[in-house]
């Protein structure tokens, strides 16, 4: 018997979540830049929505997803990202571009939520696991979501389903030195957490490495590199703790490294205009 997998219906909840924010905006707002590389909501959304796709893809036909990975390294040759998918989406924006991805992430879940975790499935790098794939969605749109809520000067309301991202965050506590082909500086230091619920959430054991504690939501801002580790309220102990702030990296690809002191924040005052006004 399959196991049903929660991590489909909080990908959902945070689609929906995003979604709503959404609804309000006019056509001339999804063209708002944000604070994210001066991506605009349409980039970001379109960005959601080709890769929701991507997934999709890799769940239901390998064939056609190995179709669109090859279009898509062609199509950034010599380009950047979010002009490949403007072009793959024929330029989709707005409301459309909302409901189109809206549509695609309910069928996303209805999909997940039935398939054995366990299954491999194809990605750009390495294969994951279905639980993995949908978990990187939740995590991606929730990251790439908090663009979105700064630029509206939204507080966003958070849930435990963040803990997926904690636990992506504290499992990818060797990637991030990997990926910057550096050895890891000591032991995890042990990360103590409260989570939006109340509860509190504990990984690892005490070492000469130190400890992370605060709230759930900015250590995840931190592993997503929305926030600079300075922005946030974290307690962080020890040297190595001090290291693995300054650079942790919860998401694949090359090494990356979080935003300046002071760049990405809530916006006041300076939200889109519509009903934002």
């Amino acid at each position: 018997m399959t196991k049903f997998m929660r991590q489909a219906t909080e990908f959902l909840d945070e689609s929906e979540a995003l979604c709503v924010q959404l609804a309000p905006l006019s056509e001339a707002d999804f063209e708002t830049p944000t604070q994210f590389k001066d991506w605009t909501i349409n980039n970001i959304i379109r960005h959601l929505h080709v890769w929701n796709i991507a997934v999709d893809l890799s769940l239901r036909d390998e064939a056609a997803f190995g179709a669109f990975v090859a279009a898509m390294m062609a199509g950034v040759r010599g380009g950047k990202l979010p002009e490949f998918e403007a072009r793959y989406l024929e330029g989709l924006s707005g409301h459309a571009l909302r409901n189109a991805w809206m549509e695609r992430a309910k069928a996303i879940a209805a999909a997940f939520a039935a398939t054995d975790p366990k299954l491999r499935l194809k990605w750009v790098g390495p294969d994951m696991s279905a639980l993995s794939s949908i978990t990187a969605r939740l995590m991606e749109t929730w990251a790439h979501g908090q663009a979105v809520y700064d630029v509206l000067g939204v507080e966003r309301q958070e849930t435990d389903r963040i803990g997926n991202i904690v636990r992506l965050g504290v499992n990818t506590w060797g990637f991030t030195w990997k990926n910057r082909r550096v050895e890891p500086p000591g032991p995890m230091p042990k990360v103590r957490l409260l989570a939006p619920s109340g509860a509190v959430w504990e990984y690892g054991e005490p070492s000469e490495s130190g400890m992370i504690s605060g709230r759930a939501t900015e250590f995840c801002q931190v592993v997503t590199q929305c926030r600079n580790v300075a922005d946030t309220a974290l307690e962080v102990t020890g040297e190595v703790a001090h290291q693995w702030m300054a650079v942790a990296q919860c998401f694949a690809g090359p090494p990356q490294d979080p935003p300046a002191k002071g760049i990405r924040h809530k916006s006041h005052g300076t939200a889109p205009t519509g009903e934002f006004e």
